[in-house]
């Protein structure tokens, strides 16, 4: 029996060593890998950034006349606004393009869609989407934002 447990012990200590042995080799291979993937992503991955275009910079503010536009329930909105133009502007803004995108969103709006500042806010980012969208070209953005000067209804 003294045999015995002389033994047990002895295949306990050898299993010990495997399973620290087992360890450090899986601990070296997860090192190596962390090591390797920094490195792929350090100094061959793009940031893909590459492809796209930096911010536009702001330029002049053109400021567009005011107009009035017909809403829902014989109300009218009587709005102006200005355009952020970018440095890729090289010559002056022609605002209709704009004009004509406001009286298209605001036509026939009632007047419960614009009285609080959220709709408000919310119809604005939509102008200013489409009125972005409506000055690129070749990816250059010659407008990068929208103001209202006016906003009054009636």
């Amino acid at each position: 029996m003294a045999k015995d447990d002389k033994d047990d012990k002895e295949e306990k200590k050898e299993g010990g060593g495997k399973k620290k042995k087992l360890i450090i080799i899986v601990a070296a291979v997860v090192v190596l890998i962390g090591g390797g993937v920094g490195a792929y992503f350090a100094f061959f991955a793009s940031s893909g950034d590459e492809g796209a275009h930096p911010e536009p910079t702001p330029s002049a503010v053109i400021v567009g006349e005011a107009i009035t536009v017909n809403l829902a329930d014989g109300h009218y909105l009587k709005i102006a606004i200005a355009l952020q133009t970018t440095t890729d502007a090289h010559e002056a803004v022609d605002t209709s393009k704009a004009l004509d995108i406001v009286i298209s969103q605001f036509s026939n709006l009632e007047v419960a869609e614009l009285s609080t500042n959220k709709q408000r806010e919310a119809e604005k980012a939509e102008l200013t989407e489409k009125v972005v969208k409506a000055y690129t070209q070749e990816e250059h953005e010659y407008v990068m934002a929208v103001y209202f000067t006016e906003f009054v209804i009636q």
